[in-house]
């Protein structure tokens, strides 16, 4: 049966409820959100779907609380919060509603668990303190939300709801943005295996555009690649390849005697018409011609294989 409630908790708000309400809204938009804790309204019925109060959780009630003795765990142990349990739950009809291809629903759903929902459940229940991100604490996803609570001493008794809903447009907008992302990776994933399948054992990867393709090249374990060259707006970019996900090592770095040039510079040092940009930092570069960027490309990697062979010797 499609609900015609969504009731959460009336007073101050969190991530967890937010983020629920953003998947619920979105699967059943007839239905009316209301934030209450009145037990007219927090007890089960066909006509409703509860979330983050209540005191019990049941799915099949649909009742989605875990604030009570017993609350439910991941397989892991680790806590669940509303947020955990409404993406457990209502997760993958949210992607498909979404229009995702059927084949990246599970891909997508785990990924997005691990590296969103998760967080936001382990702070929620006091698993992890948005402290161990430093100075950057206060501007962790949670601590953002709940800085549209209203202050102490607001006496307008529609402030919270207003502050909850301004919150809620907020969260909806990162949740969409983020599965977006996940999408696009996965949708660049396929053109790089092509691109490296292509590419055979050059050092140069050529892309028909950017796009995210270090995850798919240390996929498909395309250790030789060196280099990666693809049209821009208006021109060709040339960059390196990071070793770790962490961290600006680079596979190859690109001539020490092009950082920081640009133009003609750029050109008499390299040689190639066209050259345009070279960051100093040696991790990008820029030409006006695909033709120029894969002859910097060229070069750069004649470069890099004479530095590692030096280095050998």
């Amino acid at each position: 049966m499609i609900p015609g409630f969504l009731v959460t908790h009336s007073g101050g708000f969190h991530a967890d409820e937010l983020m629920s309400s953003v998947i619920l809204t979105r699967l059943f938009p007839q239905a009316r959100l209301i934030r209450s804790r009145a037990p007219e309204w927090i007890t089960p019925g066909v006509d409703r779907i509860i979330y983050d109060v209540g005191g019990a959780y049941d799915a099949a009630a649909q009742i989605f609380d875990h604030h009570q003795r017993g609350a439910p765990v991941r397989e892991d142990g680790r806590p669940y919060s509303s947020f955990g349990l409404i993406w457990k739950h209502y997760g993958r009809d949210y992607l498909n509603a979404s229009g995702l291809p059927e084949a990246h629903i599970e891909t997508i759903h785990a990924s997005f668990d691990a590296s969103f929902v998760l967080p936001v459940d382990l702070v929620d229940n006091g698993a992890v303190s948005p402290s161990v991100a430093g100075p950057l604490a206060g501007l962790t996803l949670p601590a953002l939300l709940e800085t549209l609570k209203p202050v102490f001493d607001e006496t307008d008794p529609e402030a919270e709801d207003r502050g909850f809903h301004s919150a809620l447009a907020i969260a909806r907008s990162f949740v969409e943005a983020r599965i977006a992302q996940s999408a696009a990776k996965l949708r660049a994933e396929a053109l790089v295996h092509q691109a490296i399948e292509n590419t055979g054992q050059g050092r140069i990867l050529e892309l028909p555009v950017g796009m995210p393709f270090r995850p798919a090249i240390m996929k498909a374990g395309a250790d030789h690649l060196l280099f990666v060259v693809h049209p821009r707006e208006k021109d060709w970019c040339l960059t390196g390849i990071r070793r770790e996900d962490e961290g600006f090592e680079l596979r190859a770095n690109l001539p020490a005697a092009w950082a920081g040039l640009t133009n003609g510079d750029l050109e008499a040092a390299c040689g190639v018409d066209g050259a345009s940009f070279c960051h100093n930092g040696r991790f990008i570069a820029a030409a006006k011609t695909r033709e120029a960027a894969l002859a910097m490309a060229e070069l750069a990697v004649k470069d890099a294989t004479i530095g590692q062979k030096s280095i050998v010797v």
